[in-house]
């Protein structure tokens, strides 16, 4: 938890500032790694009177974290305006269970958007099934189907914006508002954007989830989520954390603060150059739509553009032809762009996908491709020279031999 935000001071600042108490870091800049399952306390009074102190900053035992985990935590809270508090878990899926575990309970519906990250829409045909917990995906973009579809079992939505893989941009602040009207908390899987781009609990939001493996980690070498919220809705989800016995390294906290410090910059270059090579592959033959919310030409370029204040190197594009290969062609071919899961590294990666055996209320292809299935790729942009890119894309492009 948090006393400390600042909303005078800018963004950039508090990645910088974040979580740095003296009493954590002493004579240094970071906190040290504080390695620790017990905590030893000085007499049993103190003991007695820490098991009353559930609270970050409070030695207990090493589950409940140390410094370093208190840092980070303090900082994820610090850059998301409206929060509370901020729980870690041991990876992005892990931060997605715990947040819904928090708020839902067996006989509740959850409201899932029909673009989300596949692992969350298994969680909801899995998990939660499981537990007694209905769900139903539905359209984002369809407000009036949306608000049709809560019931008196309704307790929460799940959303995501821009959307996994093919990137729509929602409208939140209306979508979040029909759902507090019908009494039902906000998710929103804000890992695109970070709290840099979009504050997501100043735009309606209840509960902010990220993994962060992604932009804040920045190095590909870290797995760690967070949830964060304001005071009720944070004490459920560390109380459910503490059920489920949550907890992640310090020497992965460690390296999660040293990314988040440098993550203001890694996005701007990252969407910098990611807004340069989608204007160059919308001009390409061999490509019949770029979905990037940063374009101008985009369907969700103004919803974007009034909600958010950045982006990140994320975008898709939708191939020519009826060719299922193409796809595989292009990648295989690329030499600059890994091929793999995650993304918000510091290296460009690129992965085919076809949504279309998943989705239930959003079509594929998208509205503006012709008819017929489409090879889709998600590219993740990194911190490379864009013009080495675009080089790379283009014989890559070129490799596929589309007519």
């Amino acid at each position: 938890m948090s006393d400390r935000h600042d909303k005078g001071q800018a963004p950039a600042t508090r990645l910088v500032k974040g979580g740095r108490r003296p009493e954590w870091t002493g004579a240094v800049v970071n906190p040290p790694v504080w390695r620790a399952s017990t905590h030893l306390y000085a007499s049993e009074a103190e003991r007695k009177a820490a098991q009353g102190k559930d609270r970050d900053g409070q030695f207990f035992y090493g589950r409940r974290g140390a410094p370093t985990q208190w840092a980070l935590a303090e900082a994820l809270t610090e850059i998301e305006p409206g929060a509370h508090g901020t729980m870690l878990y041991p990876s992005g899926v892990a931060a997605i269970a715990g947040a819904l575990l928090a708020v839902l309970r067996p006989g509740d519906e959850l409201l899932v958007s029909d673009n989300s990250y596949e692992p969350t829409r298994d969680m909801a045909r899995g998990l939660l099934a499981r537990m007694g917990i209905t769900h139903r995906f539905f359209d984002p973009l369809d407000l009036d189907a949306y608000r049709e579809m809560f019931t008196e079992q309704t307790k929460a939505v799940w959303l995501e914006s821009p959307g996994s893989l093919t990137m729509e941009v929602c409208d939140v602040p209306a979508l979040a508002a029909i759902a507090r009207d019908k009494v039902a908390v906000t998710l929103i899987d804000n890992t695109w954007a970070t709290p840099i781009g979009f504050t997501a609990l100043e735009h309606g939001c209840d509960i902010a989830v990220m993994s962060l493996s992604k932009h804040v980690g920045g190095h590909s070498d870290l797995m760690m989520g967070s949830a964060s919220a304001g005071e009720h809705l944070y004490r459920r989800l560390r109380q459910t954390s503490h059920q489920l016995g949550q907890v992640v390294s310090p020497d992965d906290a460690a390296l999660a603060l040293r990314g988040l410090r440098t993550m203001g910059i890694r996005l701007e270059r990252s969407s910098k150059s990611a807004l340069q090579i989608a204007k160059w592959l919308k001009g390409r033959p061999e490509v019949a739509q770029v979905l990037c919310p940063m374009l101008p030409s985009d369907s969700g370029h103004k919803l974007w553009r009034r909600d958010f204040t950045g982006g990140c190197g994320l975008f898709s594009i939708v191939l020519r032809g009826e060719d299922r290969a193409a796809s595989a062609r292009l990648v295989d071919n690329l030499e600059l762009f890994g091929i793999g899961y995650s993304w918000g590294g510091y290296e460009s990666l690129a992965l085919p996908f076809d949504p279309s055996g998943i989705r239930v209320s959003m079509r594929w292809p998208p509205q503006g491709v012709d008819d017929g299935w489409r090879s889709g790729v998600r590219l993740s942009i990194g911190l490379e020279d864009p013009d080495d890119l675009i080089a790379d894309l283009e014989q890559g492009l070129a490799a596929m031999g589309l007519p």
